[in-house]
């Protein structure tokens, strides 16, 4: 009864059964037995880790315990660590990463602690590395706005990182030539979409060339309407003006629209469904009809283009870095971290992270992973407090601190968790805080033959388990760029976890319900069969050829803000909660990207630029 309580002895029912089925048991007799999964996490560094990461049991138990009210009925009295910082950032991703940063810029000799209950940095921007081939991936969304917010605009030109074009970096810049498919282009490869028997009875590779959609397994008539409405769509309401045109596009979803305003046959609509799943992370039931109007080109998200709306600019996507953002957390850290980025120098982006050395006690800026915050309270009354406490259990114990200031860079739905003395008002609009369920797989395979003599670089499926599988924005060996088909190469995959025909919210706490439940061996089957029904015609063998696999599963992975169709989202915004924007408490600031109007890289910077801003008056007190 005396010894210390651990992180598992908060695992709930949910957590237990995912704990379990982290890592296929011996013996499981599946083809390709010689697939590396890390069998005992927190064995190297954490972007080695194979098998299933992100958002693990032991990540998520003590959030569970907190939201389920078991936490305090164990965890025992808290300790005083006599730590004190001038701030503490709650949440280690790009969000808190960057209100760090922010703050350490505008005083260099400030004491900065980052807690995260992760046992990565970044969040769900994560890196996938795979050392033995020498080849690095992203665990999660992987790019930035060709024109960002200008929060991130100017983080970036501070880090020295050039962020270019949707169509290639500027020459020189960290991580050029990592936004194009150039390469692939060279090669004769190009973009398709896979009709899925999940969708249409049968598979079927569609490559997008001229023709196309006569090859695809749809009714005759389907293909007819897809042909009219990819080449000349009408206009659905001539004689609206363009705001009145717009306004109808953000009332309904892009399926909504297919169905209800073009009436097209229920196999287009099946047929557009997995548009938006890799940009926005989103169905097309998810996706207002404006926004896919923004995204729209010539594969995808067709009827639009006669509405004679002028067509927005900067929507384009970059991804600057082989591991996607965590380029971005590399240069952060190094800024912040010396020793434990390496030191750039110029602006450099380090090429890795030393994780020994993120919270050493001589650091300015500190980051201590696994460390699942579970207390933050104003010291007195909010209107006059000038410091708060900050308690977080390190796997035996809940350790408090003192702190100037406190940012909160988390998912929304734990602060009322988090904050016990929180007004009712703003308990009740974070707690409506709904993020979707993701997951992204990083497969090492031995090489990229078979892509090349199917002609293709990224596909989209219709209706199976993963959604956009895809090669590398550029083919790497190691730290260059590999032109050869023969060499290893890295795969990802993308699957939005909601559950189908069901309002966003309810689809992606079921889905989330569901995911919990799905057992490591299941996901790796997915893997394997999507990847041999690709390619195998040409000469894939999911046995032979994957070498490696890992897994990120974030339970609350992308925000569900703005871009739902219908006007009002269903969380505390700057536009539309009673709260209006009031995001300061006390010491304590909420930032974190389920604040903006749409989640992503961009906007978890430049609500984190604007957290420590709404500080910056009281820091003086």
């Amino acid at each position: 009864m005396e010894r210390p309580i651990s992180r598992r002895d908060f695992l709930d029912g949910v957590a237990l059964s995912t704990a379990t089925t982290l890592v296929p048991g011996p013996g499981a007799g599946r083809p390709g037995d010689d697939v590396a999964v890390d069998e005992e996490p927190g064995h190297g560094r954490p972007p080695e880790w194979q098998g299933l990461q992100g958002d693990t049991a032991d990540a998520m138990a003590v959030p569970h315990a907190l939201r389920d009210r078991r936490f305090w009925e164990r965890a025992g009295a808290p300790e005083a660590t006599g730590e004190e910082y001038e701030l503490v950032v709650v949440g280690a991703g790009i969000s808190g990463l960057a209100a760090a940063y922010r703050w350490w810029r505008e005083n260099p000799e400030a004491r900065i602690l980052v807690l995260d209950n992760h046992d990565d940095i970044g969040g769900r921007s994560r890196r996938n590395e795979f050392p033995v081939a020498g080849l690095v991936g992203y665990g999660g969304p992987p790019a930035l706005p060709s024109s960002p917010s200008p929060e991130t605009a100017e983080l970036l030109a501070d880090l020295g990182i050039e962020l270019g074009t949707a169509e290639g970096t500027a020459e020189g810049a960290p991580g050029a030539g990592w936004a194009g498919r150039e390469p692939y282009r060279e090669l004769g490869m190009g973009e398709a979409v896979f009709c899925d028997r999940e969708s249409f009875g049968t598979d079927r590779l569609v490559a997008f060339r001229p023709g196309w959609i006569d090859e695809l397994p749809l009714a005759d008539a389907a293909k007819s309407e897809l042909s009219a409405l990819f080449g000349n769509p009408p206009d659905w309401w001539p004689a609206a003006s363009v705001a009145e045109k717009r306004a109808r596009l953000a009332r309904i979803s892009y399926s909504g629209f297919l169905r209800e305003i073009c009436r097209v046959h229920p196999e287009v609509v099946r047929f557009c469904h997995t548009m938006p799943v890799h940009d926005r992370c989103r169905t097309s039931d998810m996706i207002s009809a404006l926004d896919a109007f923004a995204l729209a080109d010539d594969h995808s998200f067709p009827g639009l283009a006669g509405l004679g709306i002028p067509r927005p600019g900067g929507h384009g996507h970059v991804q600057l870095f082989p591991d996607g953002n965590h380029g971005l957390v590399r240069a952060l850290v190094g800024r912040m971290i010396p020793e434990a980025g390496g030191r750039p120098d110029g602006g450099a982006v380090p090429a890795r992270i030393d994780y020994d050395r993120l919270d050493l006690p001589g650091n300015r800026v500190r980051v201590r992973l696994a460390s699942p915050v579970v207390l933050v309270r104003n010291d007195g009354p909010a209107e006059t407090a000038t410091s708060a406490t900050v308690g977080y259990f390190d796997g035996e114990t809940v350790r408090t601190l003192r702190a100037g200031a406190v940012i909160l860079a988390c998912w929304h739905a734990m602060i009322p968790y988090l904050v016990p003395d929180l007004p009712q008002h703003r308990r009740s609009a974070l707690l409506r805080t709904v993020r979707a369920p993701m997951l992204y797989a990083t497969v090492q395979v031995r090489d990229w033959r078979a892509w090349h003599a199917a002609g293709i670089d990224r596909v989209r499926f219709t209706g199976a388990y993963w959604s956009d599988v895809r090669l590398p924005a550029v083919p790497q060996a190691g730290e260059r760029a590999a032109v050869d088909p023969g060499e290893p190469a890295t795969v990802h995959l993308v699957r939005l976890a909601v559950k189908p025909d069901a309002d966003p919210i309810e689809g992606a706490v079921a889905g989330r319900r569901e995911l919990a439940e799905v057992p490591y061996e299941h996901l790796e089957f997915t893997v394997r069969d999507q990847l041999a029904r690709l390619l195998g015609p040409t000469g894939f063998d999911p046995a032979r050829d994957i070498q490696a696999i890992t897994i990120n599963r974030w339970a609350h992975g992308v925000p569900l803000g703005d871009g739902l169709p219908g006007g009002k989202p269903p969380f505390a915004s700057p536009h539309d909660d009673p709260i209006e924007g009031d995001w300061r408490f006390g010491r304590i600031v909420i930032a974190g990207s389920d604040r903006a109007p749409e989640g992503g890289a961009d906007a978890a910077i430049a609500v984190a630029v604007r957290a420590v801003d709404e500080l910056t008056p009281a820091r003086s007190r």
